[in-house]
């Protein structure tokens, strides 16, 4: 006889499937109480978002746009990032987690945005994760974002969110990521990553959940809500 395995998510109690009924009205509930689904990074263009969302990796929206209030007024194209040097960028990043790093990324990207794309930010997956610092969160972002794509990009917020409440369980952010687009109504898709994310971040926070605040409590599955309703 085979023993059923149960994976548990770091820092995440175990979750059990939320019923997919209930699926719909835990996002009509979501966006009655989330006003914008939109994301905290500030941007004025695709460039800039996806400058902003590769800074981001590993680090706070909060930071990030501290960085790109400052850097963005003085170089937002390709050309001008890419004229800075990695010497000339640091500067305006270095409040930023991992910005040697970074730095280095994002003027490759710069030159390869340059001489491939004609300056433009790619909207499709291929190209998009061919550029420097571009994993398959970043280029879901964007995906989304920029481009109006119903994809789901999902970060620590998300994948605590989707395995406490049992919207999507899983032990990798690949699997919670296809779960969850199998699980989503298409016509809630291309919100449900900003919802989830401002959820998470605001309301199913990592060690003391809100429960006592929460819009979807009655749809969660999270074993222990009852212990944290006084938050």
């Amino acid at each position: 006889m085979s023993k059923t395995v149960k994976h548990k998510t770091a820092d995440t109690p175990p979750s059990r499937l939320m019923p997919k009924r209930n699926v719909r009205p835990f996002f009509e509930k979501l966006a009655a109480t989330i006003e914008e689904p939109v994301t905290e990074l500030h941007f004025d263009s695709n460039f800039e978002l996806l400058i902003a969302v590769i800074l981001s990796a590993q680090a706070t929206d909060v930071s990030v746009n501290i960085a790109t209030d400052q850097l963005y007024p003085v170089a937002n194209t390709p050309e001008a990032i890419y004229a800075l040097g990695e010497e000339g960028l640091k500067p305006y990043i270095q409040n930023i987690g991992l910005y040697n790093s970074k730095a280095k990324n994002v003027i490759k990207t710069c030159r390869d945005l340059i001489d491939k794309f004609d300056s433009q930010v790619p909207d499709n997956r291929k190209d998009l994760e061919s550029l420097a610092g571009v994993g398959r969160k970043t280029a879901n972002v964007v995906l989304n974002t920029a481009f109006g794509q119903p994809t789901m990009a999902v970060d620590t917020h998300i994948f605590r969110v989707g395995n406490r409440t049992g919207l999507a369980t899983g032990k990798n952010v690949l699997f919670v990521e296809q779960k969850l687009v199998a699980r989503i109504p298409e016509d809630l898709l291309l919100d449900a990553h900003h919802y989830l994310i401002l959820h998470g971040r605001y309301t199913c926070q990592a060690r003391t959940p809100k429960c006592g605040a929460c819009p979807v409590y009655e749809e969660c599955m999270f074993k222990d809500k009852a212990k944290f309703l006084e938050l």
